[in-house]
């Protein structure tokens, strides 16, 4: 198990139920990074992996 499976399971756990928009994942995202900036690019990576992850041509791309 990776350190960072900690916090997915706990959203898993405390969350999983849910359902939520994009656009809500993507303001939550925003929150996040103004008030972290050190994770602007690795979130910034996810966002970006999200969003084409049924684009067959760029799987290698990211």
């Amino acid at each position: 198990m990776y350190f960072t499976d900690r916090g997915i399971e706990e959203l898993e756990k405390r969350r999983g139920e849910e359902e939520v928009t994009f656009e809500w994942l993507a303001e939550q995202f925003r929150t996040f990074v103004d008030l972290n900036p050190d994770f602007e690019v690795p979130v910034e990576r996810l966002a970006t992996w999200l969003a084409r992850l049924d684009d067959e041509d760029e799987d290698d791309d990211i």
